[in-house]
């Protein structure tokens, strides 16, 4: 009997085990936290080149992703009583309540301060962009996403840090490969977010959040349209590390078709305004900004 009991303990403590471990990989978000941090480590090989070190490179995947998961965890305990209002967003642990806020909060200040320790030690610089990373996603466009779908253009910003973070990182100062980099990723974000607000606009729009223009009380007719104008915004920063000297043209011409084509992708949205046409332009949102870095990389060897 005893043996029958403890076998039950044993494993109601492994569920309970599992259940708070995927409640942490929900609070952080960490799929999408990781492949923030996998665009910081290609923008560090990128300008690292034959110097890079495993070590640093290992203190900066930690380091961004822990910044990356405390901006999520703040996030979600701030828009905790939002959250429960949408399909998408209503299991996550502090909208159940299976986390407390304060739990959250918690966590998020730790990963935060852990984030910070880890980046400065490349040099201060590091740590303050990674710190604004924060401040400004969680306590600004956090705020803004229920005032104005100008917050997009707010959270752009921390949200394209990442890979200026990584290139200050090894570099010590803002370079203009830094520049670049944090420019692509700036404006990949635009028909990113659109494409996805489109999808989930009327779960967005009953927990009350503008995340794409609107007009007359619906999404606006040229979103698709805009989502291609950001995508070809996109040009410039695809050919400035060939034009600068920096990279030679084979990777900066990949990095334009595939600008090209995120711009197709947002024209065909404009063009047949449905879910299907929304759902193309976010997959190929995914692949788009990696598949750049990646052949950047390539390209710098």
């Amino acid at each position: 009997m005893r043996n029958k009991e403890s076998q039950i303990a044993v494993a109601s403590a492994s569920i309970e085990v599992i259940s708070k471990w995927t409640d942490l990989k929900m609070l952080v978000k960490m799929r999408l936290t990781l492949l923030v941090v996998f665009s910081a480590l290609l923008a560090y090989l990128i300008v690292a080149q034959d110097q890079m070190s495993f070590l640093a490179l290992s203190i900066l995947g930690l380091g961004g992703f822990c910044i990356t998961a405390a901006a999520n965890a703040l996030n979600q305990a701030l828009e905790k009583d939002y959250d429960r209002l949408m399909t998408r967003t209503a299991n996550r642990p502090v909208a159940t309540g299976r986390m407390s806020m304060s739990e959250a909060i918690m966590t998020g200040g730790l990963l935060f301060v852990a984030g910070i320790v880890m980046l400065a030690y490349f040099n201060p610089l590091s740590a303050v962009l990674g710190a604004c990373a924060v401040v400004s996603y969680a306590f600004l466009y956090t705020p803004l996403k229920r005032i104005t779908s100008l917050s997009v253009f707010v959270g752009a910003v921390p949200g394209a840090l990442p890979t200026m973070i990584a290139v200050v990182a090894f570099e010590g100062q803002v370079t203009t490969m830094a520049l670049i980099l944090f420019g692509i990723q700036f404006f990949w974000q635009f028909a990113h977010f659109w494409s996805i607000g489109f999808l989930g606009y009327d779960d967005y729009k009953r927990a009350g959040f503008k995340l794409v223009p609107e007009q007359d009380n619906k999404v606006h007719p040229n979103l698709g349209l805009q989502s291609m104008i950001f995508s070809l915004l996109l040009l410039p920063f695809a050919l400035a590390p060939y034009a600068l000297g920096l990279m030679s043209w084979l990777p900066c011409i990949f990095a334009v078709i595939l600008s090209l084509g995120y711009a197709y992708y947002g024209w065909r949205m404009q063009i047949l305004k449905n879910q299907l046409a929304a759902k193309k332009l976010m997959f190929y949102s995914f692949i788009y900004l990696p598949l750049v870095l990646i052949i950047y990389y390539i390209g710098s060897i």
